[in-house]
């Protein structure tokens, strides 16, 4: 038996349907209430808990051979922090105490590619950086670093624990609207959209979702795997969505400069209309930070072999055009979720 949890979540969901395909069991332990369009027609277990609830934990662990931790908060704005805090360490703590006591075979966490430090542009990122637990460039950053240290602990006291970064994860069955979801749906439609000078690297869900099931079975404990893709600036994403929707729209660009000094009218405007915060002074930030980000330890170790982005932006332009109605926005600042 394999549990994720966040399995409601875009990776999550995804996640579940890799498992299955290879013949694999799957308990998802959701939110009390959480809307399960992800996993609807799924042959899963359902759970309902929290990973701030260590009762709900332990029903959720029982009988569990590896368990997948994916749930996770993500706030890209600047306020949040306690919060943040909260699920993502103490809830991070709550699951290795969790695995421990449940005799699970091995402990899959999902960190981010935001969990390192930040070296300067021309050095490759790869996982022989530490984890940046004074990490100021924003609180998820910093929770993701300090709970990737406390599996990292675990794993040095004997709990069989990986640990797998992703980077920016785009890809279909993005039933909760992610941020990038969202700027391919703005990029989708006959209008004039806009960018962000910029560039970042970009993985198929459904490949970072096999980097998970790669990691379980073939991982190595106490060690962390990078997850990554194919490095792109905004403009071209932007080319590939309209290419593969059949559209040619204005692109609307703004220089860094620009963007990193409206960024937090933008904060202010997401918070007062309580809408998803899209572009933001992390984001802006991200977008010019170094991405050169190797994957080559995974693809040595694991086996893990990411496609082409424009296949993936390909098939996620052909999922949203037939499953957007399926789909609903929510605001992350209010929900247990996963990056990515």
């Amino acid at each position: 038996m394999n549990l994720i949890t966040g399995a409601a979540g875009h990776l999550g969901n995804v996640l579940t349907r890799e498992l299955l395909k290879m013949g694999k069991k799957v308990r998802a332990l959701v939110l009390p209430g959480e809307k399960l369009t992800s996993l609807d027609g799924l042959a899963v277990e359902i759970v309902e808990g929290n990973i701030l609830d260590k009762e709900s934990l332990k029903v959720a662990c029982e009988g569990v051979d590896n368990i997948f931790h994916m749930a996770s908060l993500v706030n890209i704005t600047a306020d949040g922090l306690n919060l943040m805090r909260r699920v993502n360490v103490d809830g991070t703590a709550n699951v290795i105490e969790a695995a421990r006591q449940s005799g699970a075979k091995r402990l899959i966490y999902t960190s981010s590619i935001h969990a390192f430090g930040h070296p300067e542009k021309g050095q490759v990122i790869d996982e022989t950086l530490p984890f940046d637990i004074n990490n100021k460039a924003g609180q998820y950053d910093l929770t993701k670093a300090e709970a990737s240290e406390l599996v990292l602990q675990a794993a040095r006291e004997g709990l069989d624990a990986v640990i797998v970064c992703p980077t920016g994860v785009v890809g279909p069955y993005d039933f909760a609207r992610s941020e990038l979801g969202g700027m391919i749906l703005d990029w989708m439609k006959k209008k004039p959209s806009f960018t962000i000078e910029g560039r970042f690297d970009f993985v198929d869900v459904r490949d970072v979702a096999n980097g998970h099931y790669l990691a379980a079975e073939k991982g190595h404990s106490g060690e962390v795997y990078l997850l990554s893709g194919e490095q792109l600036t905004i403009s071209q994403l932007r080319k590939l969505v309209q290419k593969a929707a059949g559209v040619h729209t204005s692109e609307v660009r703004f220089p860094a400069k620009l963007a990193k000094f409206l960024a937090p009218l933008a904060e202010a405007y997401y918070k007062l209309t309580k809408t998803r915060p899209r572009f933001t002074k992390y984001a802006v930030d991200t977008l010019q930070s170094n991405s050169v980000i190797s994957s080559a330890k995974a693809k040595r170790e694991l086996g893990y072999n990411p496609r082409s982005l424009e296949e993936t932006i390909t098939d996620t332009v052909r999922w949203w055009a037939v499953n957007l109605k399926k789909t609903t926005e929510t605001l992350r600042t209010t929900s247990l979720t996963v990056q990515h």
